[in-house]
């Protein structure tokens, strides 16, 4: 089963949109957080060294921008039989 990610936004951001579009597309279970209402996440995704939106963070991996190829790597690993609890 694959975790709920977090994925840390900005207004009126089109690639935060796509962003969370191909999540929705994917049926992958996301979190927003809007970077200007939230000091405390802009100073994390100060400190992970990213300066544009979205930011998307997972257990093992982190990216910046849009990454139609990350989502799909993902969604791919949803139902593989080393992480299902089948």
């Amino acid at each position: 089963m694959i975790e709920p990610l977090t994925v840390y936004t900005l207004p009126n951001c089109m690639q935060c949109t796509m962003t969370t579009r191909a999540l929705d597309a994917a049926n992958l279970p996301y979190t927003v957080i809007d970077l200007t209402t939230d000091a405390r996440a802009t100073d994390l995704i100060h400190q992970f060294g990213y300066t544009t939106a979205p930011i998307v963070i997972t257990r093992a991996v982190t990216w910046s921008g849009f990454q139609p190829d990350r989502i799909a790597k993902i969604a791919a690993l949803r139902d593989h039989p080393a992480l299902t609890d089948k």
